[in-house]
């Protein structure tokens, strides 16, 4: 058995952000990701092999995909489903408090069903 608590976090200002694996099983990785200001690097762009689902539980944050002409800004109980390999970016998290975030980390969905027909 293990426990938790989703709203935990570190004191005052990290270097990088917490991140938490609460569930890796059976092609899923769960995560809980803290973050305390932090942004992704100028010029770099997150691509991952897997589909991610992302809910905002705490604080606030913006998303940039790449190609869009405005970040998404995200507030708690926001989530967004990232596709695999669609380039996107954290532009900023507050710096006031933690951002708290749910990452769910899965497989693409076959898409044998689509060449039918």
């Amino acid at each position: 058995m293990r426990r938790g608590h989703l709203f935990a976090h570190p004191r005052g200002p990290q270097p990088g952000e917490l991140v938490e694996v609460l569930l890796d099983d059976a092609g899923l990785t769960l995560e809980r990701i803290v973050s305390t200001g932090q942004a992704t690097p100028p010029g770099r762009w997150d691509d991952q092999e897997r589909d991610e689902w992302v809910v905002l539980l705490r604080g606030s944050a913006a998303l940039r995909v790449e190609g869009a002409p405005d970040p998404l800004v995200l507030g708690p109980g926001d989530w967004v489903e990232i596709p695999a390999h669609c380039r996107h970016r954290v532009e900023w998290t507050d710096p006031a408090g933690p951002t708290v975030w749910l990452a769910l980390h899965h497989a693409p969905p076959s898409r044998e069903g689509e060449r039918a027909g």
